[in-house]
């Protein structure tokens, strides 16, 4: 085609006689590229893009591992073995190796199931191994990882208790100083802990001042039976009030958790298990009240399994506030002069077999609260007993309340854990509880100091140790060796 002066128009360009294109867009934007292309092209060249688009936009639902009875049996198997440093340590493990490594579940959902924990009294750590096969694979589930993760160290415990019932009743004076060595570096143990917990928790001013006047109180009047859940409840109330009507704070928790495929068992089975816990507390109360308590030939398993069960039912923190409330009720001393350092005739255990345990115990696998299983042993020897009675007495009396309870929220927990009222409150709770930690630090401290055969050596020891965990990151197995061994060294040296 042609213009009107017959030449052939540029390439390009509309001849001159020809109508002007229909614009499709707005004049001010620049031609599109695709413009010459036919409408329905276009269309389909957008479409695509759109759900290009919209698949970069919108990822995936995340894929959780389908978890079988054999994976939770090989896994906290391993578990069980290998959980050594305290419930600190315990939680970093299962989230390494269960939620980040083999992708159980979200880390979100984890950290529910530790606050779960945190807001129950019982050993955290516990608890937490125990719901997680629970929210996995139903009752049968919790209670074979929960199982898995105890065993390993219950069993150390129990042997270590029966082999040294009897050599430190009336040890000879060089395994007096190995224990003293052992005490001292327990003692150091707790406190790293306690540092630990002293920078997360309490991390405020206001947490900080729960935390020193819980501990303060406990130092104070450790005498009263009721103080430690009396502090604990005290700084629950103060945070929930602070953060209700001071800070005005929104802390529910977000979330669905979606991926939970079970939680075992029905709110009504639930409401049951409480009933049960609570039942058991108030029958073994009242029975060892209508005995002849206070002396000590009448003692018997019914009231070890009180001491034990009582106390498992209403400590919060897990097994470092533990410490100090048993060693209360287990070790009876006589205070009519200061300081107290002279066991009654009445006293479970001496305070040197007490700190001897404390030591060992946080060389071994597993939670804090496999304690129970040494302290058993010593109690049911000294009484007369067979050790092995007092080991499942101790043991499941401490343990039990703890897991009973777990189990019998999780069935509530959806729902529980959006409330606004725990969750305002549970800063006061921690910071109080991290204060029981801090006390039993100082009252340890000076219990080491006064049944020590060199007590300022045994002030180095605990030093050398706190050091060793605390900056050097050396394994606590190995401490509580160097313990014995600084032990020996005293002894040798004759440094008493």
């Amino acid at each position: 085609m042609s213009g009107a002066s017959g030449q052939p128009a540029p390439p390009g360009q509309a001849p001159q006689d020809a109508p002007a294109p229909i614009q499709t867009h707005d004049p001010e934007d620049p031609p599109s590229a695709s413009s010459s292309q036919p409408s329905d092209v276009k269309a389909d060249i957008n479409m695509t893009d759109l759900n290009k688009a919209a698949a970069l936009e919108e990822p995936e639902t995340p894929k959780y591992a389908d978890v079988t009875y054999w994976d939770i049996a090989k896994e906290f198997s391993i578990l069980g073995y290998i959980g050594f440093g305290g419930p600190a340590a315990h939680i970093g493990l299962f989230q390494k190796r269960v939620v980040n490594g083999l992708r159980w579940m979200s880390e979100g959902l984890f950290l529910e199931l530790f606050a779960l924990g945190g807001c129950l009294p019982g050993p955290t750590s516990t608890q937490v191994s125990f719901a997680m096969g629970a929210v996995k694979k139903g009752v049968l589930g919790g209670l074979l990882s929960g199982a898995l993760f105890q065993y390993p160290g219950a069993f150390i415990m129990t042997a270590f208790g029966i082999a040294s019932a009897k050599v430190l009743k009336d040890p000879p004076f060089w395994l007096s100083c190995c224990a003293s060595g052992v005490s001292a570096v327990g003692v150091a143990l707790v406190a790293t802990a306690s540092k630990g917990l002293l920078i997360k928790i309490c991390n405020t001013k206001e947490t900080a001042i729960i935390g020193t006047l819980a501990a303060g109180a406990v130092i104070y009047w450790n005498s009263f039976p009721w103080m430690f859940p009396l502090v604990i409840f005290c700084g629950a109330l103060i945070t929930w009030v602070t953060n209700t009507f001071i800070h005005k704070q929104d802390m529910a928790l977000k979330g669905d958790g979606e991926e939970v495929g079970q939680l075992g068992i029905n709110m009504y089975a639930g409401a049951g298990l409480v009933v049960f816990w609570g039942a058991i507390l108030a029958v073994v109360i009242v029975l060892v009240r209508t005995l002849d308590y206070n002396h000590r030939t009448e003692d018997t398993p019914l009231d070890w399994f009180e001491v034990f069960y009582r106390t498992g039912s209403i400590i919060y923190g897990g097994g470092q506030v533990v410490l100090p409330m048993l060693l209360g009720d287990l070790v009876k001393q006589d205070c009519s002069v200061t300081p107290c350092v002279e066991d009654t005739a009445n006293s479970w255990m001496t305070t040197q077999q007490f700190y001897a345990g404390l030591g060992l115990v946080q060389a071994m696998p597993g939670p804090l609260f496999n304690f129970s299983a040494y302290l058993g042993a010593i109690i049911a020897w000294n009484a007369g007993y067979f050790p092995l009675i007092g080991v499942v007495v101790c043991w499941f009396g401490l343990f039990t309340p703890g897991v009973v309870l777990m189990f019998a929220c999780l069935p509530y927990w959806k729902r529980f854990r959006k409330w606004n009222v725990y969750r305002r409150a549970l800063p006061g709770m921690n910071s109080a509880s991290v204060g029981l930690i801090l006390a039993s630090v100082f009252r340890m401290t000076l219990d080491v100091y006064d049944i020590s055969p060199f007590p300022l050596f045994a002030l180095v020891i605990g030093l050398f140790a706190f050091t060793a965990v605390d900056q050097l990151n050396i394994p606590e197995p190995i401490v509580v060796v160097g313990g014995i061994l600084l032990g020996l060294i005293g002894w040798g040296a004759k440094l008493h």
